[in-house]
């Protein structure tokens, strides 16, 4: 019984953050953007990103948003490194979802995730940082799985 107990309360602790709603008229605040650049090996790209520490940051994410413009994403930062998962739910543009390891490379890239989906992108291992652009930036930019992300959250 105290094993059953246990399991209960670990997975009520971890889905959580995965079952976190927020709705149109929620005011959240993620601040002025913040310079993010990633390097690739055509050059260096420049994106001015939001920035999702919170957890109510990170669970309005990108939602609710009818345009982005190609130099703009946001920066999910985890207190702890972790396997992340991404969904689209209330998300109508198509997104590049980079999964970013702790020292700033780019461990893994979803790209063009589908609107509205309730299917999750997953990490598949530890990252500290997930970073959304615009979806087919990656391609179109020639950012790949190795690069580079500069930001103050990385150190670098």
């Amino acid at each position: 019984m105290k094993r059953l107990i246990s399991l209960s309360i670990t997975f009520a602790l971890l889905a959580a953050p995965v079952f976190a709603q927020t709705s149109r008229n929620d005011v959240v605040d993620f601040g002025a953007p913040k310079p993010l650049t990633i390097v690739t090996e055509q050059g260096d790209h420049a994106f001015m990103v939001d920035e999702a520490k919170t957890l109510a940051q990170q669970a309005r994410g990108m939602m609710f948003r009818d345009s982005m413009d190609p130099d703009t994403g946001m920066i999910f930062e985890f207190d702890e490194p972790k396997i992340a998962t991404i969904w689209m739910k209330n998300t109508s543009i198509p997104l590049d979802i980079l999964f970013v390891r702790s020292n700033g490379k780019i461990l893994k890239i979803e790209h063009s995730h589908t609107p509205y989906t309730l299917r999750s992108a997953s990490s598949e291992a530890v990252v500290a940082a997930v970073v959304e652009l615009k979806g087919g930036e990656a391609k179109a930019r020639g950012i790949r799985p190795g690069d580079t992300i500069k930001h103050p959250f990385f150190g670098n």
